[in-house]
């Protein structure tokens, strides 16, 4: 049996699959068994699959558990050394593979690496999810080498060196598999968005570290199961930004932090209000009544999280850096 397995997610993702997966099995199966986890999609997809990718291995589960509660449950019964998660909207290239694999077989310490993820609509550009590596700013805020908020980057080679990030990007990611499941995977109650930064977080606190790897490159479409206007992937993100930040900041840090990125999160509402973009407007509300409603649930969390190692914050605020400085790049 082979030690790595390249597992898609996929939920409605037919047309993707129909698009992607030939490629992935192309320049995969020489390294890794290819398996698709179906979250109860009722687009065709499992049927699509059996006719013609019966050579693929097929989970399917009775309900969509979303990203994180589809992998938990997707990969509990399967052994493999290393999972590389990939999105059903991502195209790979050849040799793909091998350098994320050489990764992780150089050093034990190192729990998760991602590829170079560029933009398949526009393939000089970095894409959104990952770009070339991810960090978390002093406010808790997300940003990657090659994407600050909405803003990408032209891929010049300026990121092409093997770095440790914070955070590597559930489109397109390789971890160990005991890792994973020491940590009881991602957080179903994050359902989508964020999980896998989450998780990163907590694999640094088990002293593993998380790796870019410029040698490997990939192409995501971005928006596959959520389009980026959706009122539901605002709420996600606003509300799992909590989770995370509650489950894993040091109390101290905790104390000053929540409030203020209370005022930031109503100062972000009335920007969508005064735009007239009322859907998200109210994502934003209902995010933070979710937040409030599982408060006690996620501070009981933080006893589960094993730690053996401090992970702080990056010192920088892209916010500042973006609004009044105008530094809109890495």
């Amino acid at each position: 049996m082979k030690s790595c397995a390249v597992v898609i997610l996929n939920y409605n993702g037919k047309s993707f699959l129909e698009k992607f997966l030939p490629s992935v099995i192309q320049y995969s199966e020489a390294e890794a068994d290819v398996i698709v986890i179906d979250n109860a999609s009722t687009d065709n997809s499992v049927s699509f699959l059996k006719v013609n990718f019966s050579n693929v291995q097929l989970v399917k589960l009775k309900t969509n558990y979303g990203f994180a509660g589809g992998y938990n449950k997707g990969l509990a019964n399967l052994n493999y050394e290393y999972f590389l998660l990939l999105n059903s909207d991502v195209e790979v290239t050849k040799g793909w593979l091998s350098p994320l694999i050489e990764t992780l077989n150089k050093n034990s310490n190192i729990g998760s690496v991602q590829p170079k993820v560029l933009a398949y609509k526009n393939k000089l550009h970095f894409e959104h999810a990952g770009a070339a590596g991810g960090y978390v700013d002093r406010f808790g805020y997300p940003y990657c080498r090659g994407r600050v908020l909405n803003i990408t980057e032209k891929d010049s080679g300026q990121y092409n060196n093997e770095v440790n990030v914070f955070w590597t990007s559930g489109a397109c990611m390789l971890i160990r598999s005991s890792a994973f499941k020491d940590l009881q995977g991602f957080d179903e109650d994050f359902f989508a968005h964020m999980e896998e930064i989450d998780l990163c977080w907590r694999l640094q606190k088990l002293g593993y570290v998380c790796k870019f790897e410029p040698a490997s490159k990939v192409y995501h479409v971005g928006g596959g199961t959520l389009d980026m206007e959706s009122p539901f992937k605002v709420y996600l993100n606003f509300r799992n930004s909590l989770f995370m930040l509650t489950k894993n900041l040091s109390v101290v840090t905790l104390m000053w932090l929540l409030p203020f990125r209370m005022v930031l999160d109503g100062i972000a509402g009335i920007k969508f209000l005064t735009e007239a973009k009322f859907a998200p407007f109210w994502a934003i509300i209902k995010a933070h009544f979710s937040f409030y409603a599982s408060f006690l649930k996620t501070i009981g969390k933080r006893k589960q999280i094993k730690e053996t190692k401090y992970v702080p914050l990056n010192k920088r605020s892209i916010i500042y850096d973006f609004y009044l400085k105008g530094k809109k790049t890495y």
